[in-house]
């Protein structure tokens, strides 16, 4: 392994271990708050634009993840029909809510929004959204870079109910490139990935207690297509990427 990639590994198992500290608490929170949804038969969506949609990919119909979760793709605002006018939509007021409205959330439901500069005009209009019909919002963000760069706009991190702050710089790179002045090696989808993939394991654990943990499994595994397909069937009337 060269100086460089070494590099990057140290760092983003050293902000990982210091998030099982820092994040102890709200980690617990969100998955209270998304077991209790559970309970109820309720949904978890999950949002994102950009890079940050990738989370919301990360916890749908994955082996090993629970069947409740939706997540709320628009293509406009992603990154596959077109990166640089991805940036000018999610920065776009009023293109979130008409597609929030077609995935019929419900009160008690919950919508985990991901943005790491959370101050875009995207992820503000989905917590707003998500707070108005009666879902718990739970974001995942870097407070100090909605900070550094707010100038007086809202940001995600002052309207959840939950934040799970990634504790990540302004910028998201971590790593210096010498005498270059550019910074490399952004660590935002897998922090996120691993807070979010480690909440949802709690939930599940919690609700396999009871003998009600809806676990996709493998397709190469023994008996996954029976167990996948009693999931999708209960799951797809509210799940349109199922």
């Amino acid at each position: 392994m060269t100086a460089v990639t070494d590099a990057y590994f140290s760092n983003l198992i050293g902000r990982l271990e210091a998030l099982k500290k820092s994040l102890a608490e709200p980690m617990a929170k969100a998955a209270a708050v998304i077991l209790d949804a559970a309970r109820h038969d309720k949904r978890v969506y999950v949002f994102g634009t950009g890079h940050s949609h990738m989370l919301a990919e990360e916890v749908h119909y994955r082996a090993g993840g629970l069947a409740f979760t939706v997540p709320v793709l628009i293509g406009s605002a992603m990154l596959h029909e077109g990166a640089v006018i991805s940036s000018v939509y999610e920065r776009t007021q009023g293109l979130v809510r008409p597609v929030l409205e077609r995935y019929g959330m419900q009160p008690g439901d919950v919508i985990i929004i991901a943005s790491n500069s959370g101050v875009n005009a995207a992820p503000i209009e989905a917590a707003d959204y998500g707070r108005e019909i009666g879902a718990k919002v739970i974001a995942v963000t870097s407070v100090a870079y909605s900070s550094a760069i707010a100038n007086g706009r809202r940001r995600l991190a002052d309207i959840a109910d939950v934040v799970l702050d990634n504790g990540l710089p302004p910028g998201d790179a971590v790593l210096d490139l010498a005498g270059s002045g550019l910074k490399v090696g952004p660590v935002s989808t897998a922090v996120g990935a691993t807070v979010l993939n480690a909440i949802f394991a709690e939930v599940a654990s919690a609700l396999s207690k009871s003998g009600d943990a809806p676990v996709y499994l493998s397709a190469n595994m023994p008996g996954a297509a029976e167990v996948n397909q009693r999931l999708v069937k209960k799951y797809r009337p509210r799940n349109p990427h199922l």
